[in-house]
């Protein structure tokens, strides 16, 4: 039996949320926490552990993973002149980027932030999509790969043992997670990132370990030879969202203000937003495959937050869901298509397949929020 929230609209098909006996799911009981948190003496952390990594030649101490986007701007422009921090920004390519997100990852280097991008083999990236979307559902995973472990190899590489991330996901959008936690583990990433599949996982099907290099974290050599360099051994990955209070809408405003961020001039596909996730021609499939797999569309992810966020109500969230979920992402499908290799046909077909009969009754949503 699928469980709707009380208090938002998520559901219990989301990956490693769970319920509490008053039907309130753990993301809700974390934002209800954020409420009673002691934001200054978590600021203190925050000035302490920078203290610790701070630079005084002006050399970088702290990598911040970014895209051009609301989040990792709002984190690196925090860092460099609240905290005068030294970061370098790392970037890992969109597979399929569109121009608004190309225009503003120019806008916030323009804005004074030196950022070093991962390009994949161009034919291994559209093999590696291919087959994630054929065998995972979802052909965004090459990224969401290099986005994870392409900053911890670049501070690795360089020397820096400080990374900072926007927000600890696990716990604001429902996981394993319930508690605030300051840090994760690299070790964590298979399970809460890449759904138990590894960059290496995809040797079995002919993708060689070369190609999938950049895709993966520092090499174990990379990982020795800083352990003998400094302590601790390897790069610390620390959450911007433990330290600060984590507001995406308020992200948007402060970057519209301060890193040159535009939002998009068209409402995003399957959402009522204009500014989220709008880098990648991919993102549409991603969140509709979403729906598909669990019932949970794009709507409903970001009406989930927003309600948490106190942006909009219960009520209001359900009629947006109800309005945009589920919304097809024509408007890249064909060169989603053409990139993967598939016609639209072979795409329909494999979409078709990952319906998960708990949430389907042919074509037709078994349950829906209300």
């Amino acid at each position: 039996m699928i469980r709707f929230c009380i208090r938002c609209t998520i559901s219990s098909m989301r990956p490693r949320i769970t319920f509490d006996e008053k039907g309130v799911c753990s993301a809700c009981r974390f934002a209800e926490k954020k409420k009673d948190t002691d934001w200054k003496a978590r600021e203190k952390e925050l000035q302490i552990l920078c203290d610790e990594h701070r630079s005084h030649d002006g050399s970088f101490d702290v990598v911040v993973p970014v895209s051009g986007g609301k989040d990792g701007g709002f984190v690196a422009h925090q860092l460099k002149t609240t905290y005068n921090m030294h970061p370098l920004c790392v970037s890992f390519a969109p597979l399929l980027p569109t121009e608004i997100g190309q225009q503003n990852l120019r806008a916030f280097i323009d804005s004074g932030f030196d950022v070093i991008q991962g390009h994949p083999n161009g034919q291994s990236a559209r093999k590696l999509a291919r087959l994630a979307f054929e065998h995972m559902g979802d052909p965004f995973q090459p990224f969401i790969y290099g986005q994870t472990n392409f900053p911890y190899r670049i501070a690795a590489q360089e020397n820096i043992n400080f990374i900072m991330y926007g927000e600890d996901g696990e716990a604001e959008y429902g996981g394993v997670v319930k508690e605030a936690r300051s840090q994760r583990s690299p070790g964590e990433h298979d399970a809460q990132y890449f759904s138990g599949k590894s960059p290496e996982f995809w040797e079995a099907y002919g993708i060689k370990a070369k190609e999938l290099e950049i895709f993966q974290g520092p090499r174990v050599s990379e990982a020795e030879f800083y352990h003998f360099r400094r302590e601790p051994p390897r790069p610390q990955i620390h959450f911007f969202g433990y330290y600060k209070k984590w507001d995406p809408q308020e992200n948007f405003y402060y970057c519209a203000d301060n890193t040159g961020f535009t939002p998009n001039n068209v409402r995003t596909e399957g959402t009522y937003s204009k500014y989220a996730s709008l880098d990648d021609r991919l993102d549409g499939l991603h969140y509709f495959l979403g729906f598909i797999k669990f019932g949970i569309g794009r709507a409903t992810s970001d009406s989930a937050h927003e309600i948490r966020d106190g942006k909009i109500t219960r009520e209001e969230g359900v009629l947006l869901v109800h309005k945009f979920d589920g919304e097809f992402p024509i408007k890249h499908f064909p060169e989603a298509c053409e990139y993967m290799g598939f016609t639209a046909e072979e795409a329909l077909k494999i979409i078709d397949g990952w319906k998960d009969p708990r949430v389907w009754n042919g074509d037709k949503l078994r349950y829906q929020v209300k």
